[in-house]
């Protein structure tokens, strides 16, 4: 499944009568997003204060919306069941906002879902300005444009897109693909669709220490998007070995996963890298300038 959002996307809410789902369902509602309902075993029959209807199971759900995506606000222990159920029901992509999951639920659903594209988990979710919003993000900041943007830090990714917003830069798809180990969707899965997406031009890559994304996506530029105008940020420079800042993959151990290896990594491929997010704006606009 496409990463990619569109006005006609069907969403459906795990967990929409909860606070936390309640909230951003509104607030998803408010931006343009086509959620169709949502899912809270035991208050099936129910709707929310905005009117949409409420399912015990997501395949009741799916059967009667006949939503493709699902946006998921459970607790972490009952996530990776949130995620097969949403699977078992012909969900073809799932959205999991749920920080705290843990990383053996995690690697078996990945490895146990294929043909259901997962963003996440511990991620703000994903948006295709002017389109639609699946996820935490603050949809004022967007504006719709050619520069396509994939982070691993939520807030970080809200920050560089104002900056790029302010300075006439409009997003195309922006994905927040979570801080977590192990993830469903990963910088590369992301470059690939980018290259092949007529709308974006550009792309900006937020990386942060722990792992080796970051260097496998400097690698997948070097080779397939040679000629791709492509600016980068690492977080977490001054992080101690051994130490975990923030997010649960954002951890370094000895040279492993350092950001000096992914700041390499990435000029190595011809990638600016910005010292600063606030320099993402003017970084990017020499490269555009430079690939006319």
């Amino acid at each position: 499944m496409s990463i990619f959002l569109d006005k006609n996307s069907k969403i459906i809410v795990q967990g929409i009568t909860g606070a936390e789902g309640s909230y951003h369902t509104s607030r998803m509602v408010k931006y343009g997003t086509n959620v169709v309902g949502g899912v809270t075993p035991g208050k099936g029959g129910q709707k929310t204060a905005g009117g949409l209807p409420v399912f015990d199971t997501v395949k009741a759900a799916v059967d009667a919306t006949g939503a493709t995506h699902t946006c998921i606000f459970v607790p972490p222990p009952f996530a990776a069941d949130a995620l097969y159920e949403a699977y078992d029901a012909g969900v073809t992509f799932a959205v999991c906002i749920t920080e705290g999951v843990p990383v053996h639920d995690m690697l078996k659903v990945v490895g146990t879902t294929a043909g259901m594209r997962i963003i996440g988990p511990n991620c703000p979710g994903l948006i295709s300005p002017g389109k639609a919003l699946v996820g935490i993000m603050p949809g004022h900041v967007f504006k719709e444009g050619d520069v396509g943007l994939i982070s691993r830090s939520g807030t970080l990714t809200y920050e560089v897109v104002d900056g790029l917003t302010r300075a006439g830069l409009g997003q195309s798809t922006c994905v927040g693909i979570g801080g977590d180990p192990i993830i469903g969707t990963t910088f590369v899965d992301c470059l690939r669709e980018f290259q092949n997406d007529p709308q974006t031009k550009a792309i900006v890559i937020c990386g942060e220490i722990g792992g080796t994304d970051e260097e496998d996506a400097a690698a997948y530029v070097r080779d397939h998007m040679p000629g791709t105008p492509v600016v980068a940020f690492v977080g977490g420079r001054n992080a101690p070995p051994g130490k975990s800042l923030g997010h649960a993959g954002a951890i370094i151990s000895g040279n492993f996963g350092t950001a000096q290896s992914k700041i390499a990594a990435f000029r190595e491929a011809g990638v600016p890298v910005a010292d600063r997010p606030s320099e993402i704006p003017a970084l990017l606009a020499e490269r555009l300038a430079s690939s006319v």
